[in-house]
């Protein structure tokens, strides 16, 4: 007999495809970007629970669009930061969750979920890290007069957008630039490179040389 069709659910994804968690704290453009290529049969996954640790985050409306579970864990209820992570990262093992996707998470990562999801949390940054690492990334490039700029998806680890790169994409800047011009192009990149790279950790064809990603081989032991 033939295999019964997986379910599909609301935001496009099938029952059987990996869950992910999304932690956020505005508006979720790149949480769109990963609903849109999950829609788009361009990413196997399931966003299975969107967390934001602030309640007037714009993206909670965009998960509820696309029929996603979303939650606030407000951090300001929390007088420990590990209690605030010891709380989001409860929620996330509750759901199953394989890999945490942050989009615009404003808030550092401890030990806590790092030690929860070791090697399977992602960051997106708007530069070609290691330059600019930290807010105002865009700010910074413009303000060092470099040609050349980018988004960078990376692991996240104790320091700060320091983890090992997993792919990057360069945005040359113009002359006439500005904050909002640049962080426009940025975005764009973004928003094309972070399904990809969340595609290719949950295919766990990578592992890691010392601080390097390699793709294209098995997933190797976590990086110490």
């Amino acid at each position: 007999m033939p295999a019964a069709a997986a379910s599909c659910m609301s935001d496009g994804s099938t029952s059987d495809a990996p869950r992910i968690g999304v932690l956020i704290s505005g508006r979720g453009s790149n949480l769109q970007a990963l609903i849109d290529a999950i829609a788009d049969d361009q990413l196997r996954a399931r966003i299975d629970v969107v967390i934001s640790n602030r309640p007037e985050a714009g993206g909670l409306e965009r998960a509820r669009a696309a029929g996603i579970d979303s939650h606030v864990i407000d951090h300001r209820q929390f007088r420990q930061r590990n209690d605030f992570d010891a709380a989001v990262a409860s929620a996330l093992e509750r759901r199953g969750v394989e890999l945490v996707c942050l989009a615009g998470f404003m808030r550092l990562v401890g030990p806590r979920l790092l030690d929860t999801f070791p090697n399977a949390i992602l960051n997106v940054h708007p530069s070609l890290l290691p330059a600019f690492p930290g807010v105002d990334a865009q700010r910074q490039a413009l303000e060092h007069g470099v040609k050349v700029t980018g988004a960078t998806v990376h692991l996240v680890t104790g320091e700060l957008d320091g983890g090992p790169i997993v792919l990057q994409a360069a945005v040359p800047v113009r002359d006439d630039d500005t904050v909002d011009t640049l962080s426009a192009r940025i975005l764009i990149e973004e928003h094309r490179i972070y399904p990809m790279a969340v595609g290719l950790i949950l295919s766990g064809s990578w592992h890691l040389e010392g601080r390097r990603f390699v793709a294209g081989s098995e997933k190797g032991p976590s990086l110490v």
